[in-house]
């Protein structure tokens, strides 16, 4: 299997742990076997223990990769989500046993050649975009699977179709991710991408493998920094946090925050 390059060595996507209604609704994530680990950051499963006493609201915050997921009491109805430049809300049922892949960026069209803008911004039945995957999440899955037995399906299909594609990674495109990636985001797009592309030929690179421009998926992996840093009630009183991640006011912050993750960031880290 050809090597990948090492996006997950500098890139981890962070999803915020469920709150609402915590003690009935479980979230986790866990590894796909090593060989598959340049492609997929993780399989996660999000579920409620009891069913609710109202239906739930799962919100998904902006964080630059592409999931496939789908229901296990229903998996012949499965779905693909692109990369969003905002939050997503999903309203769900009081009783739900959701499964996914997530895909570390670029992989997904790397391991389909699905053009990702064309999934940005919003999620799609999978059989329109990947029908051969989409029959076999159908044909794969039914209720009461452990989290162990679903990994190993979804590692045996994974390894099957990742053995038999052609990878073709540009090393200009992947050498402007890692500047990226390297400096969290924080970064001047048009004066710090000097991989040898023009400025046409990296949007239409970022835009094929990304589902939007470079700019766009620097504002996220910024605001993926932020996420993982779990600043502090202090350092947000003080407006550091704007100033160390390259934002040039605090409105500025705080729109950008809001539009990415769904609340304020005193929201968002609030005890």
């Amino acid at each position: 299997m050809y090597k990948t390059p090492d996006i997950r060595g500098l890139y981890i996507p962070v999803q915020p742990t469920v709150k609402q209604s915590a003690e009935r609704v479980t979230y986790q994530e866990f590894l796909p076997v090593r060989a598959l680990q340049g492609f997929i950051y993780c399989y996660w499963q999000l579920r409620t223990t009891a069913p609710l006493d109202e239906p739930f609201l799962y919100r998904v915050v902006a964080d630059g990769c592409i999931d496939i997921f789908f229901e296990l009491h229903n998996p012949s109805e499965n779905f693909v989500m692109g990369f969003c430049k905002r939050y997503t809300e999903f309203p769900l049922e009081n009783s739900f046993d959701y499964v996914g892949v997530r895909f570390l960026p670029t992989m997904f069209p790397q391991l389909f050649k699905i053009n990702a803008s064309e999934l940005s911004n919003r999620f799609e039945n999978l059989n329109l975009v990947v029908p051969g995957t989409a029959r076999f999440i159908a044909s794969a899955f039914d209720p009461g699977l452990s989290p162990d037995e679903i990994k190993r399906r979804l590692d045996d299909y994974f390894l099957h179709l990742a053995a038999a594609i052609d990878f073709n990674p540009d090393p200009r495109l992947y050498g402007a991710l890692a500047v990226i990636l390297q400096n969290f985001g924080v970064l001047n797009v048009e004066k710090d991408l000097d991989t040898g592309l023009s400025a046409r030929q990296l949007r239409r690179l970022f835009e094929y493998y990304i589902g939007d421009s470079a700019k766009t998926f620097s504002q996220v992996v910024r605001f993926q920094n932020i996420l993982r840093a779990k600043p502090s009630q202090q350092s947000l009183r003080e407006n550091k946090l704007f100033y160390d991640n390259g934002y040039y006011d605090q409105a500025h912050f705080i729109k950008e925050f809001k539009n990415l993750y769904g609340v304020t960031p005193g929201r968002a880290f609030g005890k």
